[in-house]
């Protein structure tokens, strides 16, 4: 039998003086539910949580004590859909990813040899490639997630998805067999694809000319391949080589257009990597996204903490880019 709670049940203008953004920090009931706060409920965590924001275009999906990321969860819906979605039982047109998202989904792509997209942030790119037909699923890492049913990011349909990939899964169990969780799902998915450890620091309202500064500072270090690896070594020993870095552009497969500037990417030798994004550069100040991201394909290390893996690279960061010097920015608005 399958039981369900809703948390929130009246319906408010100002969202019942909330936040509508459906993540860890914000959806702070569901998670503690869920069992992932420190202030936990007394009650035993239910198997399957979700939220959505305020027009349910972006979600949030939580297994018992366990939170899955959203780059990993449209790599998990697009790995299991032709088998769990009915939708999709014909095959995928494609796939694609927003370029700050983890290339969980390129690694999901690749082994089941699908067309695969990398778009600039903006839900417009996912929408030229499903109208013409290339893609059938897509997703950001801040939290949305769609298909070609109505090329637009859809959180009810997420968690649909999801729903249908548990299903799925415990299709043959028998009554008293234990059921394959949201949590047993993810990590067998990691055993076969490999984790990317990943996280996204936001430093808000930071001088805009500092933050320019920054970003030339780190376009002018991509020149030289060999100095940012002396730096990288004399940081970090135990971090992987810089093989690649470039500033994001793409060009429109649909109708060729070109968009320029989408970021500073620094890609290592072991699939990891470094996204810096500047935005709003107005005169209330200037938000710096860094990305991080790390890939472990050793099944007997994909289950460790995320910020303890992910530790070298972040002080590779940080270091590498001089962003405290640059911003004056002892530590990051927001972790997530």
């Amino acid at each position: 039998m399958l039981l369900m709670e809703l948390l929130v049940l009246m319906l408010h203008e100002d969202f019942g003086g909330g936040h509508p953004d459906p993540n860890l920090t914000y959806a702070k009931e569901l998670v503690a539910r869920m069992g992932l706060s420190k202030t936990n409920s007394e009650q035993e965590p239910p198997e399957f949580g979700a939220a959505a924001d305020g027009d349910a275009d972006r979600n949030m999906v939580l297994g018992k004590r366990f939170f899955v990321t959203p780059s990993d969860s449209v790599a998990i819906i697009a790995a299991n859909a032709v088998e769990a979605i009915p939708y999709f039982s014909g095959g995928l047109k494609g796939v694609a990813r927003s370029m700050p998202t983890s290339a969980a989904l390129d690694v999901v792509a690749k082994s089941l040899n699908l067309k695969f997209f990398e778009v600039p942030t903006g839900w417009k790119f996912f929408g030229n490639l499903m109208d013409a037909g290339m893609c059938s699923i897509c997703g950001e890492e801040s939290f949305g997630t769609g298909s070609d049913h109505i090329r637009e990011k859809d959180g009810i349909w997420a968690v649909l998805a999801w729903l249908s990939i548990l299903a799925y899964k415990n299709k043959d169990k028998l009554s008293g067999d234990k059921l394959m969780t949201v949590e047993d799902i993810v990590t067998q998915h990691w055993a076969k694809y490999g984790r990317h450890y990943y996280t996204r620091y936001d430093y808000e309202n930071v001088d805009a000319g500092g933050a320019k500064e920054l970003m030339a500072y780190l376009v002018k270090l991509q020149s030289s391949l060999g100095e940012v690896n002396e730096i990288v070594k004399g940081i970090r020993s135990d971090v992987s080589k810089v093989v690649n870095a470039d500033e994001f552009e793409y060009k429109d497969p649909v109708d060729g257009s070109v968009s320029k500037h989408q970021g500073i990417r620094y890609l290592f030798e072991d699939g990891s990597r470094l996204v810096f994004r500047l935005s709003g550069t107005g005169s209330e100040g200037a938000t710096i996204r860094l990305y991080i991201e790390q890939y472990e394909k050793d099944p007997s290390k994909t289950g460790r903490d995320s910020q303890q893996a992910l530790a070298p690279l972040v002080e590779v960061a940080l270091k590498l880019s001089k962003l405290q010097e640059f911003t004056g920015r002892s530590a990051p608005t927001v972790i997530t």
